[in-house]
């Protein structure tokens, strides 16, 4: 479910600290049913498990296909656009402590790891169109439990980048997000039930 940006703003998140001249380009919400205040490990697990964006249905699958060839035909993706190459990656700006939670190495097929918490990460792009962060949330739901929260945050490479980003709003919003929502709450409901601690208690 689509929600404002003051539901990522409003957060007490520590990216806030790092990412204050990224604009939020959207904020989605998955329901994950009998989550408590600790499981966001959980859903990390599950989403790389059966959430990964390369694992989306065939309407999305086709997007990124036809997404990778302009990339390949415009030269969108060469390795002098990314992180650490045409921009900063967001891990120079975070504390020891934080950049330690996560080696930057690839948590979802372009996106890489910049840290991990209890109950927030982020993950981050880029490219010659834009450097994006996935900003993922663990908040308290209204049915008492909690639910996983999106936010992508992104600095577009000049008008170009700008222009982009309109283009494949649309596509987004009625493609792309809507099956990662089904995908995501799937791979919640699906994920490996929990061992049992000896003696059978869980």
């Amino acid at each position: 479910m689509r929600l404002p940006r003051t539901a990522h703003t409003e957060r007490p998140w520590r990216v806030h600290e790092f990412a204050h001249d990224f604009d939020i380009e959207d904020v989605w919400s998955y329901r994950t049913p009998g989550a408590g205040p600790d499981d966001f490990p959980v859903m990390l697990a599950a989403i790389s498990a059966a959430g990964r964006l390369d694992q989306q249905g065939p309407p999305a699958r086709a997007l990124f296909a036809v997404r990778r060839k302009l990339g390949a035909l415009f030269g969108w993706d060469r390795p002098g656009t990314g992180a650490g190459a045409r921009v900063e990656s967001l891990r120079k700006r975070v504390p020891a402590e934080l950049r330690e939670t996560a080696d930057g190495s690839g948590a979802d097929g372009p996106f890489t790891t910049v840290y991990e918490t209890h109950d927030e990460a982020v993950r981050e792009l880029a490219n010659k169109t834009v450097h994006a962060l996935m900003h993922l949330g663990w908040v308290p739901a209204g049915d008492g439990g909690y639910e996983l929260r999106m936010a992508v945050l992104v600095k577009p490479n000049g008008r170009f980048g700008r222009l982009y980003m309109a283009l494949v709003a649309p596509f987004r919003h009625l493609v792309i997000y809507p099956g990662l929502t089904r995908q995501w709450e799937r791979a919640w409901r699906e994920r490996p039930a929990a061992p049992e601690a000896p003696g059978g208690s869980p």
